[in-house]
Protein backbone atom coordinates (compact mmCIF):
# COMPACT_ATOMS: atom_id res chain seq x y z
CA UNK A 1 0.00 0.00 0.00
CA UNK A 2 2.66 2.48 0.37
CA UNK A 3 4.22 2.24 -3.00
CA UNK A 4 0.29 2.90 -4.22
CA UNK A 5 0.71 5.70 -1.92
CA UNK A 6 4.01 6.68 -3.39
CA UNK A 7 2.34 6.43 -6.84
CA UNK A 8 -0.44 8.60 -6.09
CA UNK A 9 1.35 11.30 -4.36
CA UNK A 10 3.48 11.17 -7.42
CA UNK A 11 0.60 11.55 -10.31
CA UNK A 12 -0.28 14.35 -7.99
CA UNK A 13 3.16 16.08 -8.59
CA UNK A 14 3.21 15.84 -11.38
CA UNK A 15 -0.02 17.18 -12.34
CA UNK A 16 0.55 20.10 -10.27
CA UNK A 17 3.95 20.65 -12.46
CA UNK A 18 2.60 20.51 -15.73
CA UNK A 19 -1.28 21.42 -15.55
CA UNK A 20 -2.14 25.04 -16.16
CA UNK A 21 -6.01 24.92 -15.48
CA UNK A 22 -6.40 25.95 -11.69
CA UNK A 23 -9.06 23.40 -11.12
CA UNK A 24 -6.82 20.49 -12.05
CA UNK A 25 -3.68 22.04 -10.18
CA UNK A 26 -6.36 21.90 -6.42
CA UNK A 27 -7.96 18.16 -7.55
CA UNK A 28 -3.65 17.49 -8.05
CA UNK A 29 -3.42 18.60 -4.65
CA UNK A 30 -6.11 17.02 -3.15
CA UNK A 31 -4.56 13.92 -4.67
CA UNK A 32 -1.63 14.66 -2.91
CA UNK A 33 -3.17 14.71 0.01
CA UNK A 34 -5.22 11.79 0.14
CA UNK A 35 -1.86 10.07 -0.85
CA UNK A 36 -0.67 10.82 2.60
CA UNK A 37 -3.64 10.16 4.55
CA UNK A 38 -3.69 6.92 2.98
CA UNK A 39 0.39 6.90 4.22
CA UNK A 40 -0.47 7.40 7.59
CA UNK A 41 -3.22 5.07 7.98
CA UNK A 42 -0.80 2.39 6.84
CA UNK A 43 2.08 3.42 9.17
CA UNK A 44 -1.02 3.58 11.92
CA UNK A 45 -1.99 0.14 11.40
CA UNK A 46 1.31 -1.21 11.09
CA UNK A 47 2.65 0.34 14.30
CA UNK A 48 -0.70 -0.04 16.31
CA UNK A 49 -1.05 3.61 17.00
CA UNK A 50 -4.36 5.98 16.39
CA UNK A 51 -1.95 9.27 16.16
CA UNK A 52 -1.46 8.55 12.38
CA UNK A 53 -5.76 8.24 11.74
CA UNK A 54 -5.77 11.27 14.58
CA UNK A 55 -3.90 13.28 11.61
CA UNK A 56 -6.28 12.19 8.76
CA UNK A 57 -8.90 13.54 10.45
CA UNK A 58 -7.46 17.31 10.56
CA UNK A 59 -5.80 16.39 7.20
CA UNK A 60 -9.19 15.99 5.92
CA UNK A 61 -10.67 19.26 7.78
CA UNK A 62 -7.95 20.88 6.45
CA UNK A 63 -8.30 19.81 2.70
CA UNK A 64 -12.43 20.70 2.62
CA UNK A 65 -11.05 23.85 4.12
CA UNK A 66 -9.07 24.45 0.68
CA UNK A 67 -11.51 22.97 -1.18
CA UNK A 68 -13.85 25.58 -0.32
CA UNK A 69 -11.30 28.73 -0.85
CA UNK A 70 -9.78 27.59 -3.90
CA UNK A 71 -13.32 26.99 -5.24
CA UNK A 72 -14.09 30.43 -4.45
CA UNK A 73 -10.37 31.98 -5.40
CA UNK A 74 -11.32 30.03 -8.66
CA UNK A 75 -14.97 31.21 -9.25
CA UNK A 76 -13.74 34.93 -8.51
CA UNK A 77 -10.70 34.44 -11.03
CA UNK A 78 -13.48 32.99 -13.49
CA UNK A 79 -15.52 35.74 -13.56
CA UNK A 80 -12.58 38.50 -13.34
CA UNK A 81 -10.58 36.62 -16.65
CA UNK A 82 -12.97 35.28 -18.08
CA UNK A 83 -10.49 31.88 -17.87
CA UNK A 84 -8.66 29.77 -15.03
CA UNK A 85 -5.82 29.46 -16.74
CA UNK A 86 -2.75 29.79 -14.59
CA UNK A 87 -0.97 32.06 -16.70
CA UNK A 88 -3.57 34.42 -16.77
CA UNK A 89 -2.73 34.91 -12.63
CA UNK A 90 0.63 36.30 -13.10
CA UNK A 91 -1.11 38.65 -15.25
CA UNK A 92 -3.32 39.92 -12.08
CA UNK A 93 0.26 40.42 -9.87
CA UNK A 94 0.99 43.52 -12.46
Amino acid sequence: LLSFSAVIFSIGLVGLMIRRNVLVVLMCIELMLNAVNLTFVVFSRQLHDMGGQMAVFFIITVAAAESAVGLGLVISMFRTLRTVDTEQLRMLRE
